[in-house]
């Protein structure tokens, strides 16, 4: 008995060595605690794989209780018997994924007992099928969380031990009634096999056990993690995807993971890059890796295990595994997160899982901020607005030419202050209006023009082309703010011959709009920023045009984006608004 004993741990060793194997897969722990039928299946298939081993890997019992060696038992000799750890793998297959999985598994192992020692061994079939059942009833369900239930949860060691008990006591029973040898085979195996396989279930349970803990807490400070980056990062995500506040945000992941590097990048370019490789991931330079690329191209997520893979074109890159996720803002590609190791073996499911939902919270945060900017620049506007309705040196240049008007010509003085009056009341509609018609704005920008003409004289023509549905909607002081622009900027101290053109043309799609001047132009080292960013200058700040060309392409898309073309014969800017008919 001692020897069988000794022998039985060896064969009980060996499947617990198994199963050690088998969960310190990713896949395999996933399966563990997956309540899906495809989950359920891959359970089958692999407790099935261990209970099929511990059938071939049995200690052979001779027809008068010898043991005889066998390394591999493929078919079992008429009246020799078996002592082997199947029940412990049924056992735990019924505690780890229910009835179903522990039935199934107990059905395969008992037919493959019965294959071995041939049709006298059909009880095997039927007690197997009814350990899998039983053990399976103490399985405690790990997906109805909304009960309390504790998704990792499954039974303790000292449960465990019971059940593998009770377990294979009933298997015992079963050969005593309906083996061959009955009392005298079960009297040699039973404390060995009992004794062993529970405390091989208890084990193997503590093992599996073991990790789902593991992943509980991995999971729960993967959490912590996501949430502490989310309260760093948020008031830099709040600015906008650029420069600044990205370098920022690299910054605080690579502070709070494990990560060797940390890269934000736009659809183009690297907007920020921390950590190994920063001597050739240079922020503001193009992409190096055709990873990115590729993540940006397809919108899908991207791993690479190896330098080659990676795609960098530098010779000496340290990185030797990277995920990149894009980051989506509705449904669009706004750039990507990059997330690399220096070795390639630390790039396991936990930081993919990591990464992937550090790429959904920040493209959510920048989501958020860019509809805090867009409503920024509508109060912005509307701030604007209003302060040019009581623009004290606007004002005070009206008046003045009104009561200077008076004297020479009071009936145009009448319609000068007709005008001033549009004018203001055009400024309230336009504060409290996201769109108004192509006629309210004109009617607007005329009323502004009869000002300034009457204020100078022959000073400046402007000439109007307008083709298009004056029903047609557009953002408020759209035009005027260009033709004001112009009249205030392009022509700087020249008396004559100053043109302004605006044009107004609509096809089925598009709303086209152009102010074109013949003034001096604008300084070729802030014409490639002007629109997207406020530019101090002597003349102004640009503040209007920007704030016009964020609205445009708040309300709209990039294609409604301003156009600005300009040398020294004169500038054109223009817009495309998508056509939208007013009431």
């Amino acid at each position: 008995m001692l020897e069988l004993s000794i022998l039985m741990m060896e064969r009980v060793g060996i499947v617990v060595l198994l199963g050690f194997i088998l969960v310190s897969i990713p896949q395999m722990r996933r399966w563990l605690f997956n309540p899906t039928m495809a989950g359920k299946f891959w359970l089958i298939v692999l407790f099935s794989f261990v209970a099929v081993i511990a059938n071939m890997t049995a200690v052979v019992i001779g027809p008068h209780n010898e043991i005889e060696s066998s390394i591999v038992m493929m078919n079992l000799p008429h009246g020799d018997s078996l002592a082997n750890a199947r029940v412990l793998a049924i056992s735990s297959a019924g505690i780890v994924g229910g009835p179903f999985v522990g039935g199934m598994v107990g059905l395969i192992a008992g037919l493959h007992r019965m294959m071995q020692g041939g049709p006298s061994g059909w009880f095997y079939v039927i007690s197997s099928l009814i350990i899998g059942l039983a053990s399976g009833g103490m399985y405690r369900s790990r997906n109805h969380e909304e009960q309390g239930g504790d998704p990792f949860a499954i039974l303790t060691t000292h449960q465990a031990f019971i059940v593998g008990l009770v377990m294979e006591t009933l298997q015992m029973v079963f050969v005593l009634l309906f083996s061959e040898r009955g009392w005298e085979l079960v009297s040699f195996i039973a404390f060995p096999m009992i004794v062993i396989n529970t405390l091989g279930t208890m084990v193997f349970i503590s093992v599996i056990s073991m990790y789902l803990k593991q992943e509980n807490q991995t999971r729960a400070l993967q959490t912590q993690t996501v949430l502490n980056l989310a309260s760093s990062t948020l008031p830099y995500f709040r600015q906008g995807l650029n420069y600044d506040s990205v370098q920022k945000v690299a910054q605080i992941i690579l502070d709070n993971t494990n990560f060797a590097a940390i890269s934000l990048t736009t659809t183009k370019s690297i907007l920020a890059h921390v950590g190994a490789g920063s001597d050739h991931h240079v922020a503001t330079h193009q992409m190096v890796t055709n990873l990115s690329r590729e993540a940006i191209t397809t919108n899908q997520v991207h791993i690479a295990q190896s330098k080659e893979e990676i795609g960098c074109s530098n010779p000496n890159c340290p990185l030797r595994a990277a995920i990149v996720v894009p980051l989506n803002v509705d449904q669009k590609i706004v750039g990507t997160l990059k997330m690399y190791y220096t070795e390639s073996w630390r790039l396991t499911p936990v930081e993919i899982e990591l990464a992937k939902g550090l790429a959904d919270l920040f493209s959510s945060q920048i989501a958020l901020g860019e509809a805090e900017h867009q409503a920024n620049l509508v109060r912005d506007a509307e701030i604007k607005s209003l302060q040019a309705q009581v623009n004290p040196h606007f004002f005070f240049n009206a008046i003045n030419t009104i009561a200077a008007m008076i004297r020479i010509n009071s009936e145009q003085a009448r319609e000068l202050l007709i005008k001033l009056s549009q004018y203001f009341r055009s400024n309230l509609v336009g504060a409290r209006a996201t769109t108004i018609t192509l006629d309210q704005e004109l009617a607007q920008v005329e009323a502004y023009l009869s000002l300034e003409q009457a204020r100078f004289p022959g000073k400046y023509q402007v000439k109007f082309d307008v083709t298009a549905n004056r029903s047609l909607l557009l953002p408020p002081f759209a035009i005027q703010i260009l033709v004001e622009n112009a009249i205030r900027y392009a022509f700087k101290d020249r008396r004559q011959d100053n043109q302004v053109t605006v044009t107004a043309h609509a096809d089925q799609q598009w709303l086209s709009i152009a102010v074109a001047d013949n003034g001096d132009g604008i300084d070729p080292n802030t014409l490639e920023i002007y629109g997207d960013q406020e530019v101090e200058s002597q003349h102004g700040s640009g503040t209007a045009v920007y704030n016009l060309n964020q609205r445009l392409v708040g309300l709209y898309n990039d294609q409604s984006r301003l156009q600005i073309q300009s040398s020294s014969d004169g500038t054109i800017v223009k817009m495309k608004i998508p056509v939208q008919m007013g009431g």
